[in-house]
């Protein structure tokens, strides 16, 4: 028989019922020569460090670093009876090969490959990799499943993430701690997260406002104002100086086109689903693996936001379900393998279009919508716009109105449930030399603002961009803090550990995380840092790079703070 182990319950309950494995056991499935089990997320967990000596059990500063020869795990405490179950079915004499089912990802790799490793197994190994868990997706998946052993360097990586992670985390979080009599916590990918939001918070707190001035000027309802001017005297003396009548120097018109947006990756629909919904990013991602599990959309944790070529078919089969609103090259543009990495953009599957989906709860049914949208407009026309710009000049300033006329809406029709709709602002015909009675003349008084405050949204796009400038001809997996799949629980753990804290929509440091990130060294805070380490796990799992080699270098800069006490 073959071993199907899956990653969730209601994953394996799917797979199962598409292979024929229909008879229910105590924590598995069992029929058509196959067995279905899950593991309920991570069973195994790597060992805390009294486990390797029971003198750590106490907080010493004495006793760092801490650095295992030989990384211990163990069954999570919580999870010992499902963990028992799959022990016994990898065990099993009937069992002759076994095939990991559990997300296809760096993490799906890991949760199963440790219980694998746990049990002793060493039996055939085959990978299922999938993107979508429509009754089709699954079916050509196990007609073409992989020789496990490809995915050893996946493995690694993986391993790597959690030893480097448990490294910064055991250490630190105790030299800290130990060193300033506070309870802290420090990580990888999570302190210099935080110290992305103090830094913004510090400089929203020191921001001094400047006044500075416009002047601006009436003709018959056309109303054309300045650039900044810093000095009040100046801009007195400029109004002073305004004519009755002001000759027009120049008009430009142009007319600007705007193709669609790309498709979703996680990072980008947690973004827009906290713009408009006010979800944290933790709630997308639930909502968005749920609608998964329900065969709705294809796999969420992706950070793609391209299709692959062989889906063209597919994807305008569900897009001709919704009417002929369709250009050409713009449908063309959202496909691109060489873009995609382990798995695509985010779509509505095909399955979905049988699924009455305000059946689904309000919040998984708005996401799903959107993601609907996004398609939609994907494959519809460009927005057209005419900007039209006069200018006038008097005493060397120039004077600017602007006007906008909506040519085509195209893509955006679908979007204007979320966006604020492009309202036209008319300018009458006029002509460069036509004069312009002035009716009316003031000075705006105008102040600078400071920096907005952080929310999921905007701290997700600089987590995904941090460490672009040093970057720039990596792609996009290889950068940013975190992965997609990750920093929705980067966030939320640090709300956990009351670092920083949720206030409506808004992100905001506490003090204890203001003075954390005031102790901790730079290279722990700079994102340069935890990029530069994310871009080796990436190399580790391309087989580029060796898990020992940056290890060391890990364990390297923990020797040098913890080397300063």
């Amino acid at each position: 028989m073959k071993l199907v182990i899956a990653e969730k319950p209601s994953v394996a309950m799917s797979i199962a019922k598409v292979i024929g494995a229909n008879s229910r056991k105590d924590g598995y499935l069992e029929g058509n020569n196959y067995i279905v089990s899950w593991c309920i997320g991570h069973l195994i967990r790597m060992s805390s460090p009294e486990s390797y000596d029971g003198r750590y059990k106490r907080w010493n500063i004495e006793d760092l670093p801490i650095f295992p020869d030989n990384y211990q795990y163990e069954v999570s405490k919580y999870t010992k009876k499902q963990y028992s179950i799959l022990k016994n079915l990898l065990t099993d004499k009937r069992v002759v090969e076994v095939i990991n089912a559990c997300d296809a990802a760096r993490e799906g790799e890991l949760i199963f490959r440790l219980v694998y490793n746990q049990a002793r197994c060493k039996k055939t190994m085959k990978r299922l990799w999938i993107s979508s868990m429509e009754d089709k997706a699954i079916k050509e998946g196990f007609n073409n499943l992989k020789d496990g052993r490809e995915y050893k360097n996946l493995y690694r990586s993986a391993l790597a993430r959690g030893q480097a992670d448990w490294l910064v985390g055991m250490n630190l979080s105790r030299y800290y701690s130990c060193l300033h009599s506070n309870n802290y916590s420090v990580g990888r990918v999570q302190t210099p997260t935080l110290a992305m939001v103090v830094d913004r918070d510090k400089a929203i707190r020191n921001f001094k406002k400047e006044k500075y001035y416009t002047v601006e000027i009436n003709a018959k309802d056309i109303y054309l104002e300045t650039s900044r001017i810093n000095e009040e005297e100046k801009a007195k003396r400029l109004l002073s100086s305004i004519p009755k009548t002001v000759e027009i120097k120049e008009i430009e018109n142009n007319r600007k086109i705007t193709r669609p947006d790309k498709l979703f990756d996680l990072t980008t629909l947690q973004r827009e689903c906290n713009k408009y919904f006010g979800y944290s990013a933790k709630q997308t991602l639930d909502y968005a693996q749920s609608l998964y599990e329900k065969k709705l959309i294809t796999y969420p944790r992706t950070d793609s936001r391209f299709l692959t070529d062989d889906m063209v078919n597919s994807v305008k089969l569900y897009v001709d379900s919704f009417g002929n609103d369709f250009d050409e090259e713009n449908f063309k543009s959202i496909f691109n393998s060489k873009k995609v990495e382990d798995h695509h953009a985010i779509i509505p599957t095909n399955a979905s279009l049988d699924f009455d989906t305000s059946s689904l709860q309000r919040s998984e049914e708005k996401v799903f919508e959107l993601l609907k949208v996004k398609l939609l407009a994907a494959r519809s026309g460009n927005l057209v716009i005419e900007n039209t710009k006069i200018i006038c000049h008097i005493e060397g300033s120039e004077f600017t109105s602007r006007g906008t006329v909506v040519i085509d809406e195209g893509f955006t029709k679908y979007l204007t449930s979320y966006t604020k709709k492009k309202e036209d602002k008319v300018l009458p015909r006029l002509n460069k030399g036509d004069s312009l009675r002035i009716e009316d003349k003031k000075i705006n008084e105008k102040y600078t603002n400071p920096p907005k405050v952080y929310t999921e949204d905007t701290l997700l796009k600089d987590m995904e961009l941090a460490g672009k400038d040093a970057k720039q001809d990596v792609e996009i997996i290889t950068k940013g803090l975190g992965t997609p799949a990750t920093r929705a629980g980067i966030i939320e753990n640090l709300i956990q550990k009351e670092l920083i804290k949720r206030d409506d929509r808004k992100l905001i440091s506490t003090n204890k995380g203001e003075e954390l990130v005031s102790l901790v060294a730079d290279f722990l805070k700079n994102p340069n840092t935890t990029v530069d380490w994310e871009m080796k796990l990436y190399e580790i799992s391309e087989g580029k790079a060796d898990l020992k080699d940056f290890i060391k270098d890990v364990e390297k800069r923990i020797r040098e703070v913890i080397s300063q006490k």
